[in-house]
């Protein structure tokens, strides 16, 4: 990690700014032909493992606080409550950090037969109500939970209900490629609509049409200015960077990255799929030799998408590379491939818990609660969302 990224004078499109309160304090930026990064802290270790926490600053960042926004997001929470689902507890404290607020006090059980019953232990009527929970692995069980939230705060009279699902599970089923499947991901969003859901908050959908299987609004957060605020701490020359869809499906994904990233060159991983988490890399189709690969991802499963995509840029040439990536599901066997010595660093946000035990030297995880908090205030304050990633 104690190799850097470099980001060339920014354009109009650029996060020149911090987004996000830092995690670490950034000084000495001077502007020649790069910009140069000197990171006076590391990354806050807990018993060992990389993470970068939230800072609890009564301000918003630079960016939040201009004339434009500061009119109309009034700060109000007399009528907002908050409430984590088991899926991700860590992750909704952090959200309430920033946002000022404790959250709600709920009962979460589990019958002798595996059955879910859910509690609310304060009223919510009349209040614009914000459940937390991630569809995450057991992705089943999570999904269930959430649904049975929804159901207590409607009948409990909440007068508005968003769902805020950091991690949208089943969105990987969001067309038919084949005949006689499922389309899952419209199944999901019927679901979580008809429980009495006013308002879904989910961060990088698989894919943006996902957005349409719901027929209520959907609020999508992209994570990207996270990942691009932590890499502006890295020092590499622009000339040697180079960033890379490790598949043909996320070039508009990375494309937008690199565009972020200094305008930064970009590379294509052409792969055939042989079968659901099985992948067989086939062509490279861009220059790496000699230059800094960036992957991007909306998410890491297996890691065998990524990983043989790393492994086709060694071959042609990259000096290194990083993986950058928004869900980290990192099913078995991820670790192993993802900790084998092709990434100088694997960096992942938390919309997903990482299990103790999944922890690897490589690992950086960022957080995504201030970015998720003042998207919650600016709903509830009916304020926009988008002017976030202007």
């Amino acid at each position: 990690m104690a190799h850097s990224l470099l980001q060339s004078p920014p354009s109009s499109s650029s996060f020149a700014s911090s987004l996000f309160p830092r995690a670490f304090a950034l000084q000495s930026l001077s502007f020649d032909h790069s910009l140069k990064f000197d990171v006076v802290q590391p990354p806050h270790c807990v018993k060992g493992k990389p993470v970068i926490p939230v800072i609890n600053e009564p301000k918003l960042p630079k960016f939040l606080e201009l004339a434009k926004t500061s009119r109309t997001v009034n700060r109000n929470g007399n009528k907002l409550k908050l409430f984590s689902g088991s899926a991700n507890p860590a992750l909704s404290q952090e959200i309430a950090w920033y946002m000022g607020q404790e959250l709600g006090k709920i009962a979460i059980k589990r019958f002798a037969d595996g059955e879910i019953y859910i509690q609310l232990q304060e009223s919510v009527r009349g209040c614009d109500v914000y459940l937390i929970q991630p569809t995450c692995p057991p992705a089943n069980e999570n999904l269930m939970e959430l649904q049975i939230m929804i159901d207590a705060c409607r009948r409990a009279s909440a007068k508005n209900i968003t769902a805020v699902i950091p991690y949208f599970g089943y969105a990987r089923a969001d067309r038919k490629t084949q005949g006689r499947e499922s389309i899952a991901a419209k199944l999901v969003a019927n679901l979580i609509t008809k429980a009495g859901a006013d308002r879904v908050l989910a961060c990088d959908l698989h894919s943006g049409q996902s957005m349409g299987y719901f027929d209520i609004p959907v609020d999508h957060v992209h994570c990207q200015p996270v990942v691009l605020d932590y890499l502006a701490s890295k020092r590499i020359s622009s000339k040697d960077l180079v960033v890379v869809s490790p598949d043909v499906g996320g070039v508009a994904r990375a494309r937008a990255f690199a565009k972020k990233l200094s305008d930064a060159p970009l590379a294509i991983v052409d792969k055939r799929r042989q079968g659901h988490n099985i992948a067989e890399v086939m062509n490279l189709i861009g220059d790496v030799k000699g230059k800094v690969a960036v992957m991007v991802d909306d998410m890491i499963d297996t890691a065998g998408t990524i990983t043989k995509g790393a492994a086709l840029l060694h071959e042609e040439g990259a000096k290194e590379v990083y993986a950058c990536c928004t869900h980290a599901v990192l099913s078995p066997p991820a670790i192993e491939r993802l900790s084998g010595g092709l990434f100088q660093e694997v960096i992942i946000t938390n919309t997903i818990p990482v299990a103790d035990k999944n922890y690897f030297p490589q690992l950086t995880i960022l957080s995504v609660a201030n970015l998720l908090g003042e998207t919650i205030w600016r709903i509830h304050d009916d304020s926009s969302v988008s002017s976030i990633f202007l």
